[in-house]
């Protein structure tokens, strides 16, 4: 019973529009919880107790919020569903999760590990490598990279259309990023497939997300850039930041240029807004070193 109120639900937000991806994936894993508990309905403490099961404060409350929803709707339709207080938990405070900035060599060695993958000979580690290249080389949003098909690339560079914003752009590529990527599409275009996605599995469909999110953690720990399962490191999203950090230590330590690679960098990056890019930058040691410089060259009014 809760599984088919469940598959209406999903279904009605996929005919608004919405993706409904990461949170149905959330309330599947609580209805199977309440299912195994014999519940027909929502139930108020099977809520709570499935969220407490989660392992911090932040995911409790998450879980509570999306599951309160999914109450809330189906008590619409019959009120033996039970709705959990809003803050049955507490409230959540908000901490911006630290973004994890890679070296070049760890980029590398990532990069390395895909090629690895198995089986050997087969278009999986090539695609695996290529995606994590291109998302480190352009800052593309994981979700940008895996809707990419065969007509997006160009010879101008990548022409990304389905964006956060619904608004298309068009990606300039380096040269050594545009040999890799020639070099891929060569083995791509050899496979027997009707699909025109760029990144393709072992049986030519597109690579669905959550199999990039497992391959990812199994390879981030198999070179030590994270720890045991369930424990915290570095992130896919984490290479859009590195992408992001990177190229303004690249740029020429002015106000004018700093203003013009910001812009320059907000619209590759495909924001909205450019205040949305200074979320995406980080400290980092070069960084530091031309803010010391600025200042000094502005207590001495040098700076320009």
């Amino acid at each position: 019973m809760l599984s088919e109120d469940l598959d209406r639900h999903i279904r009605l937000h996929h005919a608004l529009g919405f993706k409904f991806r990461t949170q149905a994936l959330l309330l599947r894993n609580f209805v199977a919880y309440a299912e195994a508990h014999g519940d027909q309905v929502v139930s108020a403490d099977r809520i709570l107790a499935w969220a407490l099961e989660a392992p911090s404060p932040e995911q409790r409350c998450n879980r509570l919020g999306e599951a309160r929803r999914f109450a809330i709707a189906m008590h619409a339709e019959d009120p033996r569903h039970e709705v959990p207080a809003a803050d049955a938990l507490g409230r959540a405070r908000f901490t911006r999760r630290i973004p994890y900035i890679y070296s070049h060599a760890e980029v590398l060695c990532l990069i390395t590990a895909a090629h690895a993958l198995p089986p050997v000979g087969t278009i999986r580690p090539r695609t695996f490598a290529t995606l994590f290249g291109l998302l480190a080389a352009t800052g593309m949003r994981i979700s940008e990279a895996l809707a990419l098909s065969l007509p997006d690339i160009t010879n101008d560079g990548l022409l990304v259309e389905k964006t956060k914003f619904k608004k298309s752009r068009l990606l300039p590529l380096h040269s050594s990023t545009r040999r890799a990527l020639d070099d891929y599409l060569e083995a791509r275009l050899q496979l027997g497939t009707s699909s025109s996605a760029l990144l393709v599995d072992i049986a030519g469909k597109r690579v669905a997300y959550d199999t990039v999110s497992a391959v990812f953690r199994r390879l981030a720990r198999s070179i030590g850039l994270r720890g045991a399962p369930g424990s915290r490191g570095p992130r896919i999203h984490d290479l859009r930041h590195t992408f992001a950090v990177r190229s303004l230590e690249a740029c020429a330590a002015d106000t004018e240029a700093v203003s013009r690679h910001i812009v320059g960098l907000s619209t590759y990056l495909g924001h909205a807004h450019v205040t949305d890019t200074y979320w995406y930058l980080q400290a980092s040691p070069s960084l530091m070193t031309h803010i010391a410089a600025a200042g000094e060259a502005l207590q001495q009014g040098r700076f320009q």
